[in-house]
């Protein structure tokens, strides 16, 4: 699948569209396919590693692997559940806005007790990837 990832902080240049596995659903997760992402000024911060707090969390000369990547919002449909799952089924329209940051690519897995709501019927597309991080940041 592709993914948007980073390996050093800067501006958008630092930003590569590279080829890495899928991730499989496991104990406890649904994997999403992702049909829309939002980016917004905490993927800005963790990009450019500024403030400096950040790299406390992300890495200090340059991000940790697993903090290279980008995007905590994002709408999708479950293509999979892992063992342990209720209420989420191969199909089911969902968004969210996600702890671990990782949006900005073709799928993602998360726990299914993570902020992943099914989409309210009736809602087009992925208006839904909008409605996390984003509102935090405006409400402060």
């Amino acid at each position: 699948m592709k993914a948007v990832r980073y390996h050093r902080y800067g501006g958008p240049d630092v930003l590569e569209l590279q080829e890495v596995d899928t991730p499989a659903a496991g104990d406890g997760e649904v994997l999403v396919r992702i049909r829309a992402a939002s980016v917004n000024p905490l993927d800005w911060h963790f990009m450019r590693g500024a403030p400096y707090l950040v790299r406390a969390m992300a890495g200090l000369s340059r991000p940790k692997p697993s903090a290279s990547r980008l995007g905590a919002d994002m709408a999708g449909t479950v293509e999979a559940v892992g063992q342990n799952v209720t209420g989420f089924q191969p199909g089911d329209e969902v968004f969210g806005g996600l702890e671990e940051r990782g949006t900005l690519a073709e799928y993602i897995s998360v726990r299914a007790d993570a902020v992943v709501l099914q989409k309210p019927a009736g809602r087009a597309g992925g208006g839904g990837a909008g409605g996390g991080v984003h509102r935090l940041a405006g409400a402060a």
